[in-house]
């Protein structure tokens, strides 16, 4: 073995300071700015918008390494105007206030740096045609790999606008190209930009195509909640206009609104979560913190809910100035925007009642149509019968159809009880509830009078009347338009879940003491954070106290826990801390308790029950928040319309 000599490598030769000559500095910026073509065409677009453009044309090819092409309708650019755009941190989207300061806080455009065009043109070939608002000539100009030509005189199709062409994406640095993605992975990345920028610009009309094919062809929608709700299913999909829930919230000067998905309606994963600030689409960690605690109750673990939410502050509230494309924002105050978010939601939420998601019927249809039509001669032929209205529509002259009445829709919240009895006879309470107390939902339609007992049917529920039970597990109900079938372990399931998280709520968390405290080994940051929040997590039944940095010492523990990992749950806590700014770790596991429990303490599968019981579970559904879905996200019920019934068998 040599020995170790203990000579010292020689360092590397002091080079000198150098300044970089504009190219090279150019192409370094474009290296922050235009990462991939997507990058470009979100530029580009973020300028037709702040020019005040009411459509927007997009055409790539080539996975948009070979040519972009942005056209726009917004106010163009004068001769004067061209060569200064394209120089380095020239815009007309900031100015300096009455005392010559330049805030950055005070942006109200999308652009701001002055950095895309020069950019680009930096590392492609950029052609600019443009005609200013008002004036009869059009311009243009070219850059190609950072060597500026002259204004000369164009053709422009428009009135006004600007035409921004650009060819060969990165041919001036060559390296850059051996990092792009397939053709096909940056086409839809270019699609995916424009869903962004369509979902935050409903007032503006959007089309691209791709190698001469159409992708996207949106018409302008009314500025507002209804016009933002038709741009959302023409880029969702229809369903998510069918199962979305409005969100307007304000709270301390930051207002929110938005839609949001019902938690039937859900995905497997978290690609149908846009979060825009100001206008601007951005993505943040603190979205997908905020759904998963608002939608906690409401599904696994492994599937995620679908929204669109818009947040709207003070400029100087939000930073917009933190990352080269402005993907990324930083709030003053990210606690409030977050505690919003939930709350929000969950009003929302509750506010759905036991509304749950269109696709579930069509699921079950779809099904029912595939296995009919696989079957030998299709569907066959129906001779008149008994009226499809049931047996409500069964008078003595026969069946006869009653007249059509507007039914309250099923977002409604109900309390009525059917006359005649169940949800009063405490008979039926304990048949249908055992040790719990049946719903306090005793009201009549129309309100209680003295004498006779108004004329109500019963199918003029939301969840209409029970007419059987098939397999001792779903509950067959008819309303005045169709069939609801329930689950009836799972419906059970979410009532007793909710009664029990109110109990929760209403007296606290009872604690069970540690004979031994035990003592949690933390990073001395993470301690502190943990510490900070003692009094909420002794709400939750937890109590902790510091031990001296970076250690933390647990006392007590909820008692629904049971025995529990206290180190493992504490460290979990710091985790969700760090992340979220909540402990969800905790809140998680006392649901899953309850959930648990109430799943044990529910009306089980295979468990006959008489109408009375049946009719019982329908109406304290209706007067319950959230009992569309199970305490998993899994619907509870599935309406088929007599509609979709009727064309099922070939009626219509």
């Amino acid at each position: 073995m040599r020995a170790f000599s203990g000579v010292r490598a020689e360092s590397p030769p002091t080079m000198p300071i150098r300044r970089l000559p504009p190219e090279t500095v150019n192409r370094i910026a474009a290296g922050e700015v235009v990462e991939r073509p997507a990058s470009a065409i979100k530029e580009l677009v973020d300028n037709a918008i702040d020019a005040g453009a009411t459509r927007i044309e997009v055409e790539a090819h080539g996975g948009g390494l070979t040519r972009i092409l942005v056209a726009d309708d917004g106010c163009g650019l004068s001769a004067e105007e061209l060569p200064v755009a394209i120089e380095r941190h020239a815009t007309s989207k900031l100015a300096p206030d009455a005392e010559g300061l330049w805030d950055l806080l005070a942006i109200h455009t999308m652009g701001f740096r002055g950095e895309a065009l020069p950019s680009i043109g930096s590392v492609a070939r950029l052609s600019i045609s443009s005609r200013a608002k008002g004036q009869s000539d059009a311009w243009s100009i070219l850059v190609e790999g950072g060597a500026v030509g002259d204004v000369a005189p164009a053709a422009f199709a428009g009135d006004h606008g600007a035409r921004i062409e650009v060819r060969d994406l990165f041919y001036a640095t060559p390296a850059r190209l051996k990092f792009m993605k397939s053709e096909r992975a940056e086409a839809l990345a270019i699609t995916e930009e424009i869903k962004r920028q369509a979902m935050a610009n409903e007032s503006v009309g959007f089309s691209l195509d791709i190698d001469g094919r159409r992708v996207i062809r949106l018409p302008p929608e009314h500025p507002g909640p209804q016009g933002r709700l038709a741009r959302l299913s023409a880029v969702l999909g229809r369903d998510f206009q069918d199962n979305a829930i409005e969100i307007d919230q304000t709270r301390d000067g930051v207002r929110l609104t938005g839609f949001a998905g019902l938690p039937t309606y859900n995905r497997g994963n978290a690609a149908h979560q846009y979060l825009f600030v100001n206008g601007r689409p951005v993505r943040d960690r603190l979205l997908q913190g905020a759904l998963r605690a608002a939608y906690a109750d409401f599904l696994a673990r492994d599937r995620h809910p679908t929204a669109a939410l818009y947040i709207s502050l003070d400029t100087s509230e939000v930073d917009v100035n933190v990352h080269p494309a402005k993907a990324e924002v930083r709030f003053r105050d990210p606690a409030l925007v977050r505690g919003l978010i939930v709350g929000a939601l969950r009003h929302a939420l509750a506010g759905a009642g036991h509304r749950a998601s269109t696709t579930t019927a069509a699921s079950a249809l779809d099904a029912i149509r595939a296995q009919t039509m696989a079957g030998p001669g299709g569907y066959s032929s129906y001779q008149p019968g008994p009226s499809p209205a049931g047996f409500s529509a069964w008078r003595s002259g026969g069946w006869t159809r009653p007249a059509p009445q507007v039914l309250p829709g099923m977002s409604d919240v109900s309390a009525r009880v059917e006359p005649g009895g169940f949800g009063v006879a405490e008979a039926v309470r304990e048949a249908a509830y055992g040790d719990y107390d049946a719903p306090p939902s005793i009201a009549y339609p129309g309100g209680m009078s003295e004498g006779p007992a108004p004329v109500f049917d019963p199918v003029d529920f939301p969840l209409g009347a029970a007419r059987a039970q098939v397999h001792e597990t779903y509950i067959v109900a008819q309303t005045r338009d169709g069939v609801v079938i329930v689950d009836q372990h799972a419906a059970h399931e979410r009532l007793v879940y909710e009664r029990m998280k109110g109990e929760m709520a209403a007296g606290g968390v009872a604690r069970q003491a540690l004979l031994l405290p035990e003592v949690v080994e933390l990073d001395p940051a993470e301690a502190e954070r943990v510490v900070a929040r003692a009094d909420e997590l002794a709400a939750l039944g937890l109590v902790i106290e510091s031990f001296g940095p970076g250690a933390v010492l647990v006392r007590e523990t909820p008692a629904l826990l049971g025995k529990t990992d206290a180190a493992g749950l504490v460290r979990d806590i710091a985790d969700d801390l760090a992340e979220n700014g909540q402990a969800l770790a905790l809140k998680e596991r006392l649901e899953e308790v309850c959930s648990t429990m109430a799943c044990h303490g529910s009306v089980r599968a295979g468990r006959r029950l008489n109408g009375a019981e049946m009719n019982a579970l329908l109406r304290e559904m209706e007067a319950t928040p959230h009992s569309g879905q199970c305490n998993h996200g899994r619907p509870t019920y599935v309406e088929l319309k007599l509609a979709d019934i009727e064309r099922l068998f070939g009626r219509r």
